[in-house]
């Protein structure tokens, strides 16, 4: 049986003093294996769709990957303990993975699993080379559109959305996973297929903004993070070293600015 982002199971409402039975959309999490060159590196639970970008994406933020010239092939299978995605990267990719002794397992919501060592806890950043001005009325105008763009989480509650808004505050691609890493991964390694110019617009994050999510966007150089919730201490640090835009408690007409005030602009 293929594997969907959705499943629909028999539940009871109490409701105005009542018990009634009936049928609720939940989203699937399913366990997905990647697959370099034959040997499995990391397992993450995730919503099973748009898997070619999720690996892309994730090898390129966790640095397996420097660019997505490297990724030559990506093969997703169904097995009856989740699924499969099997990539053939470069020779040069695979030898300095197999070189890492960082085993990653349950990433999702577990930013640190698997570190062997404190010394690693904090990323090594490298600045984002271009900043963009992003115009607070694009925030907006995302912002209002976000939702409808959302049909996962509008039918079960319980996934994230990432969006890409260009420099003309336009959406011009979202995904969504259970896991908020995941769904930007899945964002990115779409992005950077397609070779967008991450100097141009900003990510719109439904979640928090946690560290994980400010590195990941730094390391494909996107200049700027919004996010409907709030971040923490550590994600403001790692923005300020990145040289990132970072906002918070995005709503339509109104956000806190955590890093890079000076590149938030009142006309269009």
């Amino acid at each position: 049986m293929t594997a969907t982002p959705l499943k629909t199971l028999t539940v009871w409402r109490l409701k105005q003093g009542r018990i009634d039975e009936t049928d609720d959309c939940l989203s699937n999490e399913v366990p997905v294996a990647l697959v370099y060159n034959g040997i499995s590196h990391v397992v993450l639970m995730a919503t099973p769709q748009d898997l070619p970008e999720l690996a892309l994406g994730f090898s390129l933020t966790e640095g397996i990957l420097s660019s997505a010239s490297q990724l030559y092939d990506v093969e997703v299978l169904q097995t009856p303990a989740g699924m499969l995605v099997n990539m053939d990267i470069a020779s040069a990719a695979f030898l300095q993975l197999k070189g890492r002794r960082r085993n990653l397992s349950g990433r999702t919501g577990c930013g640190l699993c698997g570190i062997e060592s404190l010394d690693v806890v904090k990323p090594v950043i490298t600045p984002v080379k271009v900043r963009p001005k992003v115009s607070a009325a694009h925030i907006s105008d995302a912002l209002d559109a976000f939702a409808s763009l959302q049909p996962l989480r509008a039918q079960t509650g319980s996934v994230h959305g990432v969006a890409w808004v260009n420099g003309s505050g336009h959406i011009q691609a979202l995904f969504e996973d259970v896991g908020r890493h995941n769904a930007l991964d899945k964002l990115l390694g779409f992005g950077a297929r397609a070779g967008w110019n991450w100097s141009e617009g900003f990510v719109l994050v439904s979640s928090r903004a946690s560290y994980e999510m400010v590195v990941k966007s730094a390391v494909l150089g996107v200049g700027c993070l919004v996010a409907v919730s709030a971040p923490t201490a550590l994600a403001v640090q790692l923005a300020q070293e990145a040289n990132m835009t970072l906002i918070g408690f995005a709503r339509p007409g109104q956000q806190v600015i955590y890093t890079g005030h000076e590149y938030i602009t009142l006309a269009d």
